[in-house]
């Protein structure tokens, strides 16, 4: 299976470009007020319209305001949307645009729980669980805890670099990668031969 790739937290034009170039599906953009890597809606505007025609450009929240989401979306394109917080499926669903819903790997979490939950999400994106961090912890968790028969294509985040995601994919068979601090030179600032390195290394498994 083709594993696709997203390149998140992506906070200049520059970098969005590089993800393309280097062959990434999709790119994040974080609009959490708390992460290094969030970007103002011109910010956002300028770096979606910069984009070559077939990579998906994916709007992070994290427990944001139905209101500040709708402003958001009147003025920035974005194909998917990606919900970070303790947002509850009928939040979710709000806006009638596909979503996916991160799952922080705690070690209470039951997947096939938050699969029937979140029933209409196009996936579920698995991240690292840290007590002071909703995302970009830049942290793994242990891969053999997931499930192999979930039903929902499944994206794999949560401390990914182009030295690791090889033993990632091979490991869990996701439907899709997820990487932001380990392909950047500081946080919010990408690295484009780390870009280039991660895409090759995920190419590769194939």
């Amino acid at each position: 299976m083709h594993t696709r790739i997203k390149i998140c937290g992506i906070t200049r034009i520059k970098d969005a470009l590089a993800a393309a170039e280097a062959g990434a599906d999709a790119i994040g953009l974080v609009f959490a007020s708390a992460s290094p890597r969030c970007v103002n809606v011109e910010q956002a505007a300028a770096i979606s319209r910069s984009l070559p025609p077939f990579v998906t450009v994916v709007g992070l929240f994290v427990d944001e305001p139905e209101k500040r989401i709708r402003e958001i979306l009147n003025r920035v394109h974005l194909d998917l949307l990606q919900f970070h917080g303790r947002e509850t499926p009928e939040q979710c669903r709000l806006y009638g645009r596909a979503y996916v819903k991160a799952i922080r790997m705690h070690n209470a979490v039951d997947l096939h729980a938050e699969e029937h939950l979140y029933e209409d999400a196009s996936g579920l994106l698995l991240d690292s669980f840290t007590e002071t961090e909703m995302g970009g912890s830049g942290k793994t968790f242990d891969w053999n805890r997931v499930p192999r028969d979930l039903r929902k294509p499944m994206i794999l985040a949560g401390g990914l670099t182009p030295e690791n995601v090889q033993h990632a994919i091979k490991t869990v068979h996701p439907y899709a990668v997820d990487v932001s601090s380990g392909v950047e030179r500081s946080p919010g600032v990408k690295d484009a031969d780390k870009i280039t390195a991660f895409v090759n290394a995920v190419r590769t498994t194939q």
